[in-house]
């Protein structure tokens, strides 16, 4: 684990997605994330992945930032 302080993270941006098949009502979607990089403790990478039924239907990076 990377030592990153405590605090609200909000979504920046998104890089390198694709989408890779329709999502329905009914779905149950499962999301994962890695955590790629931490840059001075403030912004941050993730590789992200959702699967629905075992299948990928959708991945990219993430990235996000840390408010005051």
């Amino acid at each position: 684990m990377t030592d990153v302080q405590e605090g609200l993270f909000m979504f920046a941006g998104i890089d390198k997605v694709r989408f890779r098949r329709p999502v329905v009502p009914g779905d149950q979607l499962i999301m994962s994330v890695e955590l790629l990089w931490v840059k001075k403790r403030r912004f941050g990478k993730m590789q992200g992945r959702a699967e629905v039924d075992g299948q990928l239907v959708s991945e990219g990076e993430l990235m996000f930032s840390l408010v005051d």
